[in-house]
């Protein structure tokens, strides 16, 4: 009769018997930070074009730390470049009370540029 679970002092791995074979008997990290907009973005840009990456972190269990980690930073990156240009450029509550209409125009644009910024700093390098 095999034993149920085998320690290799080798690797410090545990193996546990399933059938006729001993797989390894690993616990991956979990993460309880949400990945959000632009972590997601990132893993895509990773599966599509950073292969090795992507499967490293994947199977090292660092993937969602690492996405994690990106979104909160990205949106920071995104909060102050948009607080910046809004300064910069006069979008103020004022022009939103005078001329919503513009301010609305305004305030789309900014948002689109300092996305594209976010993106290209970030995201997709």
């Amino acid at each position: 009769m095999r034993k149920k679970i085998l320690h290799d002092d080798s690797n410090g791995l545990d193996y546990v018997l399933v059938e006729d074979y001993y797989l390894p008997m690993i616990d991956l990290p979990k993460e309880t930070r949400p990945i959000g907009y632009w972590g997601m973005l990132r893993k895509e840009y990773l599966k599509n074009y950073k292969s090795g990456m992507y499967s490293y972190l994947l199977l090292t269990g660092k993937l969602d730390g690492y996405l994690a980690d990106l979104n909160e930073q990205a949106q920071e990156r995104y909060e102050l470049i948009e607080i910046q240009i809004r300064s910069a450029e006069g979008v103020t509550e004022k022009l939103k009370v005078q001329n919503p209409m513009e301010w609305v125009r305004k305030c789309n644009n900014i948002m689109n540029r300092v996305q594209e910024i976010v993106l290209s700093e970030l995201v997709y390098v």
